[in-house]
């Protein structure tokens, strides 16, 4: 499948709880902070609900 590198590009305050969880998941939580993540569902279903929180980049394998 391969990797992610999932960038947070935004604060999470005022946002929703579930947001601020979602990122939490995701291992982040400050902006500028990143995450190398696997390619699967379970990532992807993640990104699309904070997707404008972060920047994702496909790695080469």
């Amino acid at each position: 499948m391969g990797n992610l590198k999932v960038t947070q590009v935004k604060s999470i305050i005022k946002t929703l709880e579930n947001h601020k969880r979602t990122i939490k998941a995701l291992g982040l939580g400050r902006p500028n902070y990143f995450k190398i993540l696997p390619d699967n569902a379970q990532t992807l279903g993640m990104i699309e609900k904070v997707k404008h929180l972060v920047k994702v980049e496909k790695l080469a394998e």
